[in-house]
């Protein structure tokens, strides 16, 4: 069988980073992006050609569609020259940044942001890479648990998110005459940096979250890059326009 290959936008660091090695250890072949964080993308890279997989890592604003062109040739370079080929097989539409300000002090700058690079980037970019990826491919898009409960503060950042869920569905649904499936997952509060690390960092937000989540925890990033994994698997291939939450049963 052809390697399969995975985009995982915002993989050097956080959710997108451990996705990137839970799919590079099955043996999938890995292009990364960054933004800021180039060395920790070179390290990623060297983590997973350490596990005897090819990979590698393209610098990406997924925010300025501008410079989309640009990263898609960038991307067919890389998959002529590493894997001679023309397609990849699994696209994951992971980066992003939080936003923790109240509805009636939100500005527009702050919207345009989270608007950019939570749903604009993405469904631009997506669209760009629609001839690289292979027909019977996967896009995995991510949401967050967010978008189903409401917590003060959020609303910008989980507004963009619930629009990348109805993305999803019309993906699945005008994709599917290639093969290609969407879905999308939702993860519920996870111990990284993300959003400067404040549920990993803060014992009293940390504690607040486990209290309200069934398994009695703060989710870690395995828990996601194992889910993303298995999404992404042969098993799963039925699955389609679905949204997945994986947050240990976050306020039920």
């Amino acid at each position: 069988m052809t390697e399969r290959i995975a985009l995982v936008t915002g993989g050097s660091r956080g959710l997108g980073k451990n996705a990137a090695l839970k799919l590079a250890a099955k043996g999938v072949g890995i292009i990364l992006t960054w933004n800021r964080s180039h060395q920790e993308a070179l390290d990623v890279v060297r983590e997973i050609e350490q596990k005897g997989v090819k990979a590698a890592a393209i610098q990406l604003n997924v925010g300025d569609v501008a410079g989309f062109d640009d990263f898609v040739a960038q991307t067919g370079e890389k998959l002529r020259t590493l894997w001679q080929r023309d397609t990849f097989d699994y696209l994951l539409n992971n980066a992003g940044v939080g936003l923790y300000t109240p509805f009636a002090e939100t500005t527009e700058a702050q919207f345009d942001e989270m608007l950019n690079i939570h749903f604009k980037g993405p469904f631009f970019l997506t669209q760009r890479l629609l001839p690289l990826i292979n027909n019977g491919g996967r896009i995995l898009n991510v949401s967050s648990g967010l978008a189903r409960f409401a917590q003060p503060g959020s609303s910008t950042y989980a507004s963009m998110k619930g629009a990348m869920e109805v993305l999803t569905r019309y993906q699945a649904k005008e994709l599917g005459a290639r093969g290609i499936t969407a879905n999308i997952i939702a993860p519920g509060a996870i111990e990284t940096d993300f959003g400067g690390g404040r549920v990993r960092d803060n014992a009293e937000i940390n504690q607040h979250i486990a209290a309200q989540t069934a398994l009695g925890r703060v989710g870690l990033p395995d828990d996601i890059g194992d889910a993303i994994a298995a999404l992404l698997s042969d098993e799963l291939g039925w699955m389609n326009a679905q949204r997945i939450e994986v947050s240990g049963g976050m306020f039920l």
